[in-house]
């Protein structure tokens, strides 16, 4: 078994910036008129407390905003549908969370190229005329202020395109345009909202990439563009096998990962102009590939803790793809489980990455621990709250933690597990024979084993304090002071007699 010792004293402290929340990824914007992705999304947010959403297709087809027409004297003129952007924006708005636009992809009737990408073809090409997309931008941009007010929408980040640095996201990865697409567009951002923040360029990992984030900048400060901050996307997939319709990866280190990040954390830093600006990651995740069965295991959940616990050191938030599993990249999913990207799976069954983020989530304390396997908090009332994870990549052995607290007399010990034992949901489908559609019963049952299990301890002064996670396991645990308040004439002990 491995083992983890800590010792908190009255002035420990540990350098930790929690950014958890801040960010989620969703699919394609349009998916939001759907009921399951609402109640989908509404259970994220309660559990993790998501303060932005970010996704792409705001200009696709399906959420049908460009509507050019030409009239009965053969006169064309461009015009805009925002019922859908409406409907969207409201309940996002509802739930209290806001977006986090992504300005793309290209309507059709404005795109130069017929090259798409996934099941619902977002186009890929830049505009046929540059000015009527920053028209569009524009008009956007504008009704929405007028809908929402002026300081609402200046609050939504704006980012110009997905991934340009990928072929299959940009015409040949073409960089020229791209810097040509956001030099036009954060111009008309600003000409609308000048106070709304804008940034770019929304790159993947991958050869390149960091030369992609260096003529970027480069640009905007030899061209004097608007800048608000820099946005680029963390995958850990690396090689990649593929058995049927799955993907499968060998994972890189959360530490190189990290060092990934950090890399261009210093690529902004060196330009004077820049320096201490903001850096979000817009997407990341284990897998970049929808259809990877990792995304619905605990190792999953074990790899995301490892990388809630770091990227706040070099980013102001970091987006995970996505919340739920109501997403089309590759089609309509047929399974609840499929290796989707969701953190929610169909019939509101939650997967482990999803407790991952919802116990960071309750770490809100002054920072006085953190390692490879442990965040902890202590929090104005005294209490002590963690989390604990146990990644077993070629090490499968148990964690023991063992803590000393700075602080003497009784304690409650109470704990969050999930594991591959007691909170495994992908297990149990597993074990009922994988059915593609689920019974009444099937789904309540599931939707119970994807509960952590909760236990209580009552540690006597003097006590040590003893974890134990299996493989993979992510825990949350808080740590009271024990302050009893017996009610007169209630025996605690007389069923013990019986």
């Amino acid at each position: 078994m491995k083992q983890l010792r800590i010792a908190l004293s009255a002035d420990s402290r540990a350098d930790f910036t929690n950014n958890a929340a801040f960010c989620v990824g969703t699919g394609r914007m349009g998916l939001a008129l759907h009921q399951a992705y609402q109640e989908q999304l509404a259970l994220a947010k309660e559990l993790a407390g998501f303060q932005y959403i970010r996704g792409h297709g705001l200009f696709c087809d399906d959420m049908a905003i460009y509507q050019p027409y030409t009239d009965a004297r053969g006169v064309s003129h461009e015009a805009y549908n925002f019922t859908y952007l409406d409907r969207v924006m409201d309940s996002y708005l509802k739930l209290g969370i806001r977006p986090f636009l992504e300005l793309g992809f290209m309507p059709e009737k404005m795109a130069s190229g017929t090259q798409t990408i996934f099941y619902w073809k977002g186009n890929v090409t830049p505009p046929s005329d540059m000015d009527k997309w920053t028209a569009m931008v524009k008009a956007t941009l504008a009704h929405l202020r007028d809908r929402y007010g002026y300081d609402e929408v200046c609050r939504w980040p704006c980012e110009v395109w997905n991934e340009p640095n990928l072929v299959n996201f940009w015409e040949n990865a073409d960089k020229a345009k791209y810097l040509e697409l956001y030099a036009a567009t954060a111009k008309a951002v600003k000409e609308v909202l000048p106070d709304m923040r804008v940034g770019g360029p929304a790159i993947c990992g991958g050869e390149g990439s960091q030369q992609w984030v260096d003529d970027f900048l480069r640009f905007c400060r030899d061209n004097q563009l608007p800048l608000d901050f820099v946005t680029r996307h963390a995958y850990m997939g690396q090689q990649t096998t593929k058995t049927g319709r799955y993907t499968y990866h060998a994972m890189c280190a959360v530490e190189d990962t990290y060092q990934e990040m950090k890399r261009t954390r210093e690529i902004i830093d060196s330009y004077p102009e820049y320096r201490g600006m903001e850096m979000h990651i817009t997407e990341f995740n284990t897998s970049y590939n929808p259809l990877c069965p990792i995304h619905d295991t605990n190792l999953n959940a074990a790899y995301i803790a490892g990388l809630l616990a770091c990227l706040g050191d070099v980013a102001a938030s970091y987006s995970y793809w996505t919340f739920g599993d109501v997403f089309e990249e590759s089609g309509v999913p047929t399974r609840p489980f499929h290796g989707g990207f969701g953190m929610i799976a169909g019939g509101l069954i939650v997967k482990p990455t999803m407790w991952t983020f919802a116990f960071f989530n309750c770490l809100k304390g002054t920072p006085v621990y953190r390692d490879e396997h442990a965040v902890i908090a202590c929090n104005a009332d005294g209490s002590y709250e963690g989390v604990l994870w146990n990644l077993c990549r070629e090490d499968k052995r148990d964690l023991c933690v063992s803590m000393e607290m700075p602080d003497g007399g009784a304690h409650t010990l109470l704990t969050r597990i999930v594991d591959e034992d007691c909170c495994n949901p992908l297990k149990v489908w597993h074990d009922m024979g994988e059915p593609a559609s689920l019974s009444r019963e099937e789904l309540e049952f599931l939707r119970v084993a994807a509960q952590p299990v909760c236990q209580s301890r009552l540690l006597k002064e003097g006590e040590p304090v003893q974890m134990t996670l299996g493989r993979n396991a992510v825990m949350h645990f808080k740590l009271r002071p024990y302050r009893p308040a017996h009610e007169y004439g209630y025996d605690y002990e007389w069923y013990n007699n019986l």
